[in-house]
């Protein structure tokens, strides 16, 4: 049973992937990405590394998640004030 769940989080993890280099919208891609960490940690965790689990959900799906939206946010804003001038 355990060992079908962690298959079925794989496939769920590469169609994020997937999803991840195809999207044309950025936003899409940082969150697919958020996701394909957050599966992995949860794998981590199924498999007994606890540690490795929250290190991962830690950077990995947080702080890299909201690293990319402010880069995300400062590219936007910087390509609207070029605009305006």
């Amino acid at each position: 049973m355990i060992i079908a769940f962690i298959i079925v989080l794989g496939i769920i993890m590469i169609l994020a992937a997937v999803i991840a280099v195809m999207s044309k919208n950025l936003l899409t891609a940082i969150i697919a990405s958020g996701v394909i960490s957050l599966l992995a940690s949860i794998i981590y965790l199924i498999l007994s590394a606890p540690d490795v689990a929250m290190t991962e959900a830690a950077i990995g799906s947080g702080l890299t998640t909201i690293v990319f939206l402010y880069a995300l946010s400062r590219i936007k804003k910087i390509n609207r004030e070029v605009d305006d001038d």
